[in-house]
């Protein structure tokens, strides 16, 4: 089973790194760019069937590793 999570920063949180996206592809003559926000993605491939017992391993990686869970959200989504 493959899952993609996707993380990305809460609301409130200062993005640094999205800021220096945004002035990257002003130099680019992007100018049409408000804002940029960056994130995280993983692909995993579970050796799972069933797929509740993946969500909750995922939720678990994600909670223990994937994810600072302070100052970041998570979303998971499955591909069969």
């Amino acid at each position: 089973m493959k899952a993609r999570v996707t993380v990305t920063l809460k609301t409130g949180v200062l993005d640094p790194q999205g800021k220096a996206i945004l002035s990257a592809l002003g130099n680019l003559a992007f100018n049409n760019v408000q804002s940029v926000r960056q994130g995280k993605v993983f692909d995993i491939i579970l050796n799972e069937n069933d797929i509740e017992t993946a969500r909750k391993q995922l939720e678990t990686m994600c909670e223990k590793l994937l994810v600072n869970t302070v100052i970041e959200n998570y979303y998971i989504e499955f591909f069969l």
